[in-house]
């Protein structure tokens, strides 16, 4: 058996009642769909499917077996949407995507950033901008995430989406002018001259304000 195998049942009824009803026998309401098939609604275990994806990531490609319904066989799937409990964070509904491993889909994927910014030891704060890029590729290509070393940036200095170094046989599909990764001045540096310059633009009270300069007439001899 596959380290992705994730076994799922086919279930009757929608409705708040059924995915309490799920809920309390621990599985959560799914549907599978895609490749020109029929919807098909589904229960699974979200423990097994949490397990995957947090040791593959959320792209993890998954091999799904339909319990009693050995006519559909084994098929690829992918997260295609994912709802957590906004408190306890537990897996609550997902979406799963039949892939057709001969063609190309498009993805998200996260960008990490590694090393460590030489503006840092200047005083500078990285600005983490976009956590994710979205790429085409077919499905056994779709990597795990994209890294980005920072360790060169400067203060003010910006890494963009066309410095991604990306993978064999990937497309990219977001805007290449995107900002990745930015070092910028702290806060607290910008404030004190932000401050400075208001103050020399304003005049002192009871001070009458500096007259334009003029150019001096020539006089008439």
């Amino acid at each position: 058996m596959s380290e992705n195998a994730l076994q799922v049942q086919a279930r009757e009824g929608t409705g708040k009642g059924v995915a309490r009803k799920l809920r309390s026998a621990g599985r959560i309401p799914a549907v599978l769909y895609g490749r020109g098939r029929e919807t098909l609604p589904i229960a699974l275990d979200p423990r097994a499917l949490e397990r995957i994806l947090r040791a593959g990531g959320l792209n993890t490609l998954l091999d799904v077996t339909v319990e009693q319904r050995s006519e559909l066989g084994t098929t690829v799937a992918l997260v295609k949407e994912l709802q957590r409990d906004p408190l306890r964070g537990m897996i609550t509904h997902v979406d799963l995507y039949q892939v057709d491993l001969t063609r190309a889909i498009e993805v998200d994927v996260p960008v990490h950033l590694v090393g460590k910014p030489r503006g840092i030891e200047e005083g500078g704060v990285l600005d983490h901008i976009l956590r994710e890029v979205r790429i085409e590729c077919l499905p056994r290509a779709i990597p795990e995430s994209i890294e980005l070393d920072v360790s060169e940036m400067g203060i003010n200095d910006t890494l963009h989406v066309s410095d991604l170094k990306l993978p064999p046989d990937v497309q990219l599909i977001t805007d290449p002018e995107l900002g990745v990764a930015h070092v910028a001045v702290p806060a607290a540096e910008e404030a004190p001259a932000a401050e400075a310059v208001a103050a020399a633009e304003v005049p002192v009270e009871g001070e009458a304000p500096a007259a334009a300069p003029t150019e001096s007439a020539e006089s008439e001899e």
